[in-house]
């Protein structure tokens, strides 16, 4: 049988086999095993193949940031630094109408330089975030809408797993895509609160009818603003640091760590158990990370040993399309795939498929990195798969409804293809930061 033929069978297999519920690592490395097998017509070639893979899959040095970066949210997230950017957002934007959803977009935004995980998020602001709206007379589902939105953050702005995944996929330096994620978050930002003053601009009842406007001591206020400052100083410990070119990221991922926890017993939130559940639940993760990379780089091995990568790559080229045609179409793949899979899932599988053939049309691979992320990110709030609105279903229980969360979350669906158009059409955005490290 063809080579070519049984690697396009194999992606065939592989998605059926992802929707059947197996495992993405098993499936993965269980379709690379046998489609090399039919190639070669023996075991010794895809066995020694798996065996490379895993070797240089764990041992890279850069991989050390995974781990590290877990446990600097993990740890962030025990000492209260949610709740505190939360209460200095609110502080800063409560005079504005619909201040509170601003002030979450805004808190997200930070907590996300500390957490990488869209999914944590969610999860943490549907139980900070929600309780406050709801007080104030919030609509219900713009309430849920605003929290599903605004944890898209956790994974663009750095440290961010997905990054860090297509950073050792492509073996683009995982830095310069970590910086390079800062503008776009930033940009997200300004257009997720920009849409959601102009909501409630249109649609007042949105945000409740009257505006907080309890009375508070200045102190108190000038507390809670200042309260965060130990978790923003390790923020820009970490991000500075690779920007300035002081530490690799690996080493801010240490440093990173290292400051949450002393966050945490400056705090008084330190306790011996807490810390070895976070340790063990930080293992867990990265464990799981660990059997996903083998078997991502197992599995774009198999693609590129049987010629699959560069014949997709000569037929795409060969079609003379429009460059920015062949990206939007790329783009359109990613987000029908995000309604039906999980983001890690679908980066292992495309990016290995698609990225060579960004490369060979001569895109920058730290700019569609960036795209891609964003691209894959808008599934997490598309039905019927959407694991932050499931997250937050879980975290919420019986106070919300899957269906609502979905509907909440559309208008802010909408305003991420708006800051995926603007990235598309203005790299520099992406890129900028990157040249200047």
């Amino acid at each position: 049988m063809d080579p070519i033929l049984i690697s396009f069978l194999s992606i065939v297999v592989l998605i059926t086999l992802i929707f059947l519920g197996i495992h993405i690592a098993t499936a993965l490395i269980s379709v690379s095993v046998v489609a090399l097998y039919l190639i070669t017509e023996g075991w010794r070639i895809p066995f020694g193949m798996l065996s490379i893979s895993a070797y240089r899959g764990i041992m890279e040095y850069i991989f050390g940031t995974a781990p590290l970066f877990i446990v600097m949210g993990l740890l962030a997230n025990s000492s209260g630094a949610s709740n505190d950017l939360y209460d200095a957002a609110n502080i800063v934007f409560r005079r504005v109408r619909g201040g509170i959803a601003i002030a979450t977009v805004a808190a997200n935004a930070v907590f996300a330089s500390i957490t990488g995980v869209s999914v944590a998020s969610a999860a943490v602001f549907s139980k900070i975030a929600i309780p406050q709206m709801q007080r104030l007379g919030y609509n219900h589902r713009f309430s849920l809408g605003t929290v599903a939105g605004s944890s898209i953050l956790g994974m663009l702005i750095p440290p961010s797993i997905l990054l860090i995944l297509y950073g050792l996929l492509t073996e683009e330096a995982i830095g310069k895509l970590f910086i390079a994620g800062i503008i776009p978050g930033i940009v997200m930002s300004l257009i997720f609160s920009l849409g959601i003053f102009i909501l409630v601009s249109f649609k007042p009842s949105l945000a409740g009818k009257i505006l907080e406007r309890k009375k508070t001591r200045r102190l108190d206020d000038v507390k809670n603003l200042v309260r965060p400052w130990p978790i923003l100083v390790v923020i820009f410990l970490v991000l500075g640091g690779i920007y300035l070119g002081f530490v690799t990221p690996t080493e801010a991922a240490a440093v990173g760590a290292a400051g949450a926890l002393g966050v945490t017993i400056f705090k008084r939130k330190f306790t011996v158990k807490s810390f070895w559940g976070i340790l063990l639940e930080t293992g867990n993760m990265n464990a799981s990370i660990g059997f996903l990379m083998i078997s991502a780089i197992f599995f774009s091995k198999m693609l590129s040993f049987s010629g699959f990568t560069a014949e997709v790559t000569q037929t795409v080229l060969a079609l003379e399309m429009p460059p920015l045609v062949v990206v939007w179409a790329f783009i359109l793949i990613l987000i029908v795939l995000g309604s039906f899979l999980d983001s890690t899932s679908i980066i292992l599988i495309a990016v290995p498929i698609i990225a060579p053939i960004i490369q060979a049309m001569g895109f920058d691979m730290i700019w569609f990195g960036i795209v891609c992320v964003v691209a894959v990110e808008m599934g997490l709030i598309t039905p019927p798969f959407g694991m932050v609105v499931f997250a937050m279903k879980a975290a919420l229980g019986e106070e919300a409804k899957v269906e609502d969360i979905f509907i909440g979350a559309f208008p802010f669906f909408i305003m991420m293809i708006i800051t995926l158009a603007i990235l598309v059409y203005f790299p520099s955005l992406s890129t900028w930061l990157p040249k200047h490290m």
